[in-house]
């Protein structure tokens, strides 16, 4: 193995070279997660009796992906009325609740199958059993005390659950419940008996890489073989009809997509329809196996989400004035951050809070109107604060402030009372100063140390490019050194390209730097440290190395790059 690739996985904790293994048969059994012989005896049951079967939804892109994915899976199977449904974010809000039951009743379904929600729904599967619907829930996120009385659950974060990766997303959880139905039905015979051929839901596994790097869990040992697969398949050139059309759209070739490809180029195009209207596009996009229809849904994706970017810029430039108005620094800015404005999109809040959680190093509450009486909040954390614990502490000691909340460790999601913003604003800060110090919000950049002159390399960087997939938990290395500056420019309004030159050496290497231009001004280098991702620059044909920039500094001023270079 490469010295520096070595270097690389022991910094991320890999113990053995078994661990990056990607092969199928090293996934975990489908029979370790809990309720799955009960979740797999269900849904066959419910085959051989033609039951009609209705998936509820969520509406992100781990949720499309998971409504697109039990949908393929089922009809492959044999099942002859399976339908979905997804709830409007704005009429709805998230999860089963007990009016999207009443909505869902209208199809008089058998069967209800969440996907990527469901665990905290308690009063809407209550509402489901009521009117005599069965209830599949299968999700990923984490539970409350009361578990709902669902005919079975699913989750690797239930109680009791010996399941030894937590990480799964919403689709790799309904994946692995696919995995056992079809191990089921085979075993029952029923291929051969209704004279279908087994389907091979290996070719699934581009849906489950997609829901999986977009939903931003951690790429454990279970997850990177998800997803390593996934991208195989993206790879190879057998995509999807929508996820090929959505790569089409954004420029990216097949057969060199990345992990942070799906992350911050596909992932972004099929949350903007949750994000602004409803996520029945994104998911149509992914059902269609007609390229000409996916490139028709493909297009008005990406117009939504040129509309939702315009809308985050503004929001994000708002919040930022927001934290300057406080006229206060860093040490006394509060330590839990709860931002809000009239005109705010419910869609967009989860961009803003990240965005201000980046720039001032802790966690963040953005929250928009949902109605003259109610306020919605998404939550985005940093390292140290579990934020779905921090809410349920306040919640115990403040039971008036919360109407419903749920989430990550990183993630949340909350909905309160307008009256009761400024009393939660002060809770949750005193519930953050709990567990994070001064020291905590320090803005970190975690590098693999130095590059020698001769591994800024094209075979290097193509290493590197080939040894992922990276993602969150396992993420992209980083490294760092000092540069003279021998060229600088602005290309694209925003962005500074570079030609860099190590120390004492005549070779340079060309860089570039994402959103580093603010206001139209450009900072002037003539040597800088920085932090840095080699990657592989391909433009007409010919492939160079390039140094992406993180980080930037010299002795005068520092510049932190506020995006990942694909986002868009």
């Amino acid at each position: 193995m490469h010295p520096v690739l070595r270097r690389i996985y022991l910094a991320r904790q890999v113990a053995s070279a078994e661990e990056l293994e990607q092969s199928l048969d090293r996934l975990i059994p489908p029979e370790k997660l809990k309720g799955m012989d009960q979740a797999a005896a269900l849904l066959a049951d419910a085959l051989q009796r033609q039951r009609r079967l209705l998936i509820v939804a969520d509406f992100d892109a781990d949720g499309a992906t998971s409504c697109a994915l039990a949908l393929r899976a089922l009809r492959a199977m044999g099942a002859q009325d399976v339908r979905y449904l997804v709830p409007n974010r704005f009429e709805y809000g998230y999860g089963l609740t007990p009016e999207i039951v009443a909505l869902a009743a209208q199809q008089e379904p058998a069967l209800i199958i969440t996907v990527d929600n469901g665990i905290s729904s308690l009063e809407g599967v209550a509402e489901a059993r009521r009117r005599g619907i069965d209830v599949l829930v299968t999700d990923h996120h984490l539970p409350g005390a009361t578990l709902p009385d669902a005919s079975v659950i699913v989750n690797p974060n239930q109680p009791g659950d010996d399941f030894p990766s937590k990480n799964l997303a919403g689709v790799g959880t309904i994946f692995y419940v696919m995995l056992a139905l079809r191990a089921q039905l085979r075993q029952s015979g029923w291929f051969a008996q209704q004279n279908i051929p087994e389907p091979n839901l290996a070719k699934l596994l581009d849906l489950v890489a997609l829901g999986t790097v977009a939903d931003v869990v951690p790429l454990d040992v279970n997850n990177r073989i998800l997803v390593a697969q996934g991208l195989k398949r993206i790879n190879q050139g057998n995509p999807s009809a929508g996820i090929a059309a959505l790569l089409r759209i954004a420029g990216r070739a097949p057969q060199r997509v990345t992990a942070m490809d799906l992350g911050f180029v596909i992932g972004p195009r099929l949350n903007a329809a949750g994000r602004l209207t409803d996520m029945s596009l994104g998911i149509e996009c992914l059902l269609t196996d007609d390229p000409a229809v996916a490139q028709t849904m493909a297009e008005k994706l990406d117009a939504l989400n040129r509309e939702r970017r315009a809308i985050e810029a503004g929001m994000q430039q708002q919040a930022l004035k927001a934290v300057e108005s406080l006229h206060l620094d860093s040490a006394t800015l509060p330590r839990g951050l709860c931002l809000f404005d009239e005109s705010w999109h419910q869609g967009v809040i989860g961009l803003v809070a990240s965005r201000i959680k980046e720039h001032t190093h802790r966690p963040v509450i953005a929250f928009a109107p949902v109605s003259d009486t109610e306020v919605k909040g998404s939550a985005r954390s940093v390292p140290g604060l579990h934020i779905r614990d921090a809410l349920d502490a306040v919640a115990a000691r403040h039971p008036q402030l919360l109407s419903k909340f749920g989430g990550h460790a990183m993630a949340a999601g909350l909905t309160l009372q307008r009256s009761h913003l400024e009393a939660f604003r002060d809770a949750f800060d005193e519930e953050v100063s709990r567990h994070l110090s001064d020291d905590d919000l320090q803005g970190r950049i975690v590098s693999d140390g130095e590059l020698a002159p001769e591994e800024l390399s094209l075979p290097l960087a193509e290493l590197l490019r080939a040894a992922g997939p990276w993602g969150q938990g396992f993420p992209e290395p980083v490294f760092d050194g000092c540069f003279d500056v021998v060229n600088q420019r602005v290309v694209g309004e925003r962005h500074l390209k570079l030609t860099l030159r190590p120390p004492r050496q005549s070779r340079t290497v060309d860089a570039i730097a994402f959103n580093a231009v603010r206001e139209g001004r450009a900072t002037t280098y003539t040597r800088i440290r920085t932090a840095y991702r080699l990657d592989v620059n391909e433009y007409q044909g010919s492939r160079s190395v390039q140094l992406i920039i993180e980080h930037l500094e010299n002795a005068d001023a520092a510049v932190a790059v506020d995006e990942p270079a694909n986002a868009v």
